[in-house]
């Protein structure tokens, strides 16, 4: 099976880039084995359906993204099946979460999206042109890291760490990473 870690959003604009954020730290500071599955991570930034052909590869995806939810405090971590969304997920945040989602829904009635997952933790107030994410969220990424570990690890990955890091100083070279990943269209 194929898998896909991937992170989704606008890392100028603070807790919008966690997503991007956090799949660049779990791709830092740990290695991935499997006797047969695949693992691969890759930053999605802004582009939505520009990652359509990219995804139809895979047979199983989970997103990393901020989620909005009625009535929660920032911070709070989900990791849900895209098919059971908690009721309290309402999909209306930033422009990048309604493309994702339209993205998925799109695949969905093609018969391309892959089984899918959502890692995302609700964001404080977003703040235009900040790199960093505030403390709230920078507060909820062990919590991350240990859903997504346990998750892997329930579909059979090894999971080990090849290096301490700390996600804030991956942040100030977040734009460039994507460079680094040339994206196969």
């Amino acid at each position: 099976m194929k898998i896909l870690l991937l992170g989704i959003g606008n890392v100028l604009y603070a807790d919008e880039g966690v997503g991007v954020h956090f799949v660049n730290y779990i791709s830092e500071k740990f290695h991935f084995t499997h006797s047969e599955h695949e693992l691969d991570m890759l930053d999605g930034g802004t582009l939505a359906q520009g990652l359509t052909p990219i995804l139809a590869r895979y047979d199983y995806l989970v997103v990393v993204d901020t989620v909005n939810a009625n009535g929660v405090e920032p911070g709070e971590v989900y990791f849900f099946d895209f098919d059971q969304a908690p009721p309290e997920i309402d999909w209306q945040g930033s422009a990048h979460e309604v493309e994702m989602l339209q993205t998925l829904c799109m695949m969905e009635m093609m018969g391309d999206r892959p089984k899918t997952f959502v890692l995302g933790v609700t964001p404080t107030v977003l703040e235009p042109m900040h790199l960093g994410l505030t403390n709230r969220i920078h507060a909820a990424v062990p919590l991350m890291e240990k859903v997504l570990l346990s998750h892997l690890h329930q579909l059979g990955f090894e999971s080990t760490q090849i290096k301490e890091v700390e996600i804030n100083s991956l942040i100030p070279d977040a734009y460039k990473r994507h460079l680094e990943q040339p994206l196969h269209l």
